[in-house]
C-alpha cells in the first residue's frame, strides 16, 4: 500500500515539492527560487519555462532525498500563486510571452477604462470581485492585444490561457483545466454557475476557445507523466484557499487572513 502523498507548491518566488506520510508529517521536500523579471516600474513577470524546469527538479530532488519513487505516492496535488497569467501555444506547449504576475500593474489604464461604465463594482455581482489590476482577465486582455498574432490565434483555438495551476497541469498530465478556486480569481467565472460567463467574456474581449475547463478542487483529473509517471493528480487549490484548508478552517464562519506585499515599484 502506498504510504505517501505529494504536493506541488508553486509560489510567487519559488517552487516546492513536499512529500507527506499518512499522518500528515513531512518526509521530504525541496525548493528552488525563480527570477523576478521587472521590465519597467510596475511590471512583474515570470518565465513559465523556468517555473516548469524548477518544478520538475524539486520533484526529483525530494523523491531522491527520501529514496522514494513515483510508485510510492498515492496521489499528488497542486497549489499555486493565483491570478498570474500564462498564455501558450496549444500544439508546442511553448509560452508566447512571460507570465504576467498577480503583482503586475500594467493594466491600470484598462481598469480605469472599464470602471468608467458602471464603476469599480461593475462585475462584483457575478464574480465577487471589484475591477482591479490584480485579477487575470485584464492581464489576458493585455496579452491578446499586445503579443503579435495572439488574438487571432486565440480565437482560432491555437493558444491556451491559464493561471499557474493550468500551466503545471498541461505539463504534468497533458490537461487544459483549472479548478474553481483559481477560476474564481480570473474575474471571468460566474459564482452562481461555476462556469465561464459569456457576458464577462464579451465585456473583456476574451475568446472562450482559449480558456481551460473548470473542474472541482478535489478529484482524480488524470495521471501524471514524468517525473511522476503514473501518479494520480487529485487536487488543485489556489494558494489562499489551500492555506485556509491547511489551517483547518473547515466550518462556516471560520476565516484566515494573509497580508500580501505591495507590487514592486522598480
Amino acid at each position: 500500500m502506498t504510504r505517501f502523498v505529494g504536493a506541488i507548491d508553486q509560489g510567487t518566488t519559488s517552487s516546492r515539492f513536499i512529500v507527506f506520510d499518512r499522518a500528515g508529517q513531512t518526509v521530504a521536500q525541496a525548493q528552488r527560487e525563480h527570477r523576478q523579471i521587472m521590465p519597467q516600474p510596475g511590471w512583474v513577470e515570470h518565465d513559465p519555462l523556468e517555473i516548469l524546469a524548477n518544478t520538475r527538479s524539486v520533484i526529483q530532488e525530494a523523491l531522491e532525498s527520501a529514496e522514494l519513487s513515483p510508485r510510492d505516492l498515492a496521489a499528488v496535488g497542486i497549489t499555486n500563486q493565483r491570478e498570474t497569467t500564462v498564455l501558450w501555444d496549444r500544439a508546442t506547449g511553448r509560452p508566447v510571452h512571460n507570465a504576467l504576475v498577480w503583482q503586475d500593474t500594467r493594466v491600470d489604464p484598462l481598469v480605469a477604462e472599464f470602471a468608467r461604465d458602471g464603476g469599480q463594482d461593475r462585475f462584483r455581482a457575478a464574480t465577487g470581485l471589484p475591477l482591479a489590476s490584480y485579477f487575470s482577465a485584464l492581464k489576458l486582455r493585455w496579452l491578446l492585444d499586445n503579443v503579435p498574432e495572439a488574438r487571432r490565434r486565440a480565437e482560432g483555438g491555437d493558444l491556451c490561457f491559464g493561471t499557474v495551476d493550468s500551466w503545471l497541469m498541461q505539463d504534468l498530465a497533458g490537461l487544459h483545466v483549472t479548478d474553481v478556486t483559481n477560476a474564481s480569481r480570473t474575474q471571468l467565472m460566474n459564482l452562481a454557475t461555476l462556469d465561464w460567463d459569456p457576458v464577462l467574456l464579451f465585456a473583456f474581449g476574451i475568446p472562450r476557445a482559449v480558456l481551460p475547463r473548470i473542474v472541482p478542487s478535489s478529484c482524480v483529473y488524470g495521471f501524471a507523466r514524468a517525473p511522476l509517471e503514473g501518479v494520480p493528480v487529485a487536487g488543485i487549490l489556489g494558494d489562499q484557499q489551500a492555506a485556509l484548508m491547511g489551517q483547518a478552517c473547515f466550518d462556516p464562519g471560520e476565516a484566515k487572513n494573509t497580508t500580501a506585499p505591495a507590487a514592486p515599484c522598480c
